[in-house]
C-alpha cells in the first residue's frame, strides 16, 4: 500500500511540475521576454542574460541556480531540495523546448502583463502545492530566513524581487514605464498564488457568545447546513458561564447567521473574522 501511495504521490508531483512548469515557461517567454518586462527571481536574471547576450532562458536558469543551490542546501534540508531542483529544471526545458512552439505575444503591454503574471502566478502556485520550489530567489528567500528570523518571508522576498525588477530594468529596458509593468507581474503573481493556494477555501469564522447554544447550533444546521461548535466560555467580568459556538461557513452564509443570531438572542457578542483557509466537512478535504 505504501509503495502504491508512494507512485501515486510520485506521479501527482511531476503532473504538477509539468503543467505548472509550462505555465510559468509560457508567462516568461512568450510573454515577458517579448515584451522586454523585468522579472523577479533567478528568471529575472536569466532575462537579462537572455537579452544581452541571447542565451537561453531555460539553461541561465539552471547555470545561475547552480551556486544558489550549494550554498542554501544544508538549510534547506535534503527532501525539499530535491523536488525543488526536479521542478526548476522541468520548468526550464519546458522554458527551452516546449514554450517556443506557441506564437510570441507581441500586443498590447498591459494585456501581456496581466497574463504573465496570471499564468506565472499559476505555474508557481501549482508547484508550491506539493511543497516544492523553482529555486533560484526561493532558496535565498529561506536561508535568509533562517539566518535571519525576525525578518518575515514576505519582506525578504519583496525586497529580493524588487532589486531584480530594478536591475533587469536598468539593463535591458530601460524605460519607467517597463519598471511599473515588472512590479505590477510579480504583485499580479502574488495575488494569484495566494488565490490558488487558499482562496479557494476562504471564507469567515464566527465567534458567537450565547446562553443559547444548543438551540442556535441546531438552527445554523437547519437553516444554513453547517455545523458549528460549542466552546465553554467563562465571562470575564461577570464570571458566568456562557456557550461559545465556532462556525466556519462562507461569506454570503455569514450574513445570514449574524441576522439569525441577534434575532435568537438580542444580547449575544459575536466576532466575524476573515478564514483564509478551511479544510474539513463541508470545505476542502486536505
Amino acid at each position: 500500500m505504501m509503495k502504491y501511495f508512494s507512485k501515486k504521490e510520485a506521479a501527482k508531483d511531476l503532473a504538477y511540475d509539468l503543467i505548472g512548469g509550462l505555465l510559468i515557461a509560457v508567462g516568461v517567454y512568450n510573454f515577458a521576454s517579448a515584451s522586454h518586462f523585468p522579472l523577479s527571481g533567478v528568471s529575472g536574471f536569466a532575462l537579462i542574460f537572455f537579452h544581452l547576450f541571447h542565451l537561453p532562458i531555460g539553461i541561465m536558469t539552471i547555470v545561475l541556480n547552480i551556486p544558489i543551490a550549494l550554498a542554501t542546501y544544508p538549510i534547506l534540508g535534503k527532501r525539499f531540495f530535491i523536488k525543488s531542483i526536479k521542478s526548476m529544471i522541468i520548468s526550464s526545458i519546458l522554458t527551452d523546448v516546449i514554450a517556443p512552439l506557441f506564437p510570441v505575444y507581441s500586443g498590447d503591454r498591459l494585456l501581456a502583463a496581466l497574463c504573465c503574471g496570471v499564468l506565472a502566478g499559476a505555474g508557481y502556485a501549482l508547484i508550491f502545492m506539493r511543497d516544492s520550489s523553482t529555486g533560484g530567489s526561493d532558496f535565498i528567500t529561506l536561508a535568509i530566513r533562517a539566518k535571519k528570523p525576525h525578518l518575515t518571508i514576505g519582506t525578504i522576498a519583496f525586497i529580493l524581487d524588487i532589486a531584480v525588477i530594478l536591475l533587469g530594468t536598468l539593463l535591458v529596458s530601460k524605460d519607467i514605464e517597463s519598471l511599473i509593468y515588472g512590479v505590477i507581474i510579480a504583485y499580479l503573481s502574488s495575488i494569484v498564488i495566494d488565490k490558488l493556494m487558499y482562496g479557494m477555501s476562504q471564507g469567515k469564522v464566527a465567534l458567537i457568545v450565547t446562553d443559547f447554544g444548543q438551540k442556535l447550533c441546531q438552527e445554523i444546521d437547519d437553516h444554513f447546513g453547517r455545523g458549528s461548535t460549542i466552546l465553554n466560555g467563562t465571562g470575564g467580568f461577570t464570571g458566568e458561564d456562557k456557550d461559545v459556538i465556532m462556525c466556519a461557513c462562507n461569506k454570503k452564509q455569514m450574513f445570514g447567521i449574524r441576522r439569525l443570531t441577534k434575532q435568537l438572542d438580542p444580547k449575544s457578542f459575536i466576532v466575524i473574522m476573515d478564514s483564509s483557509d478551511v479544510v474539513g466537512e463541508g470545505f476542502q478535504k486536505e
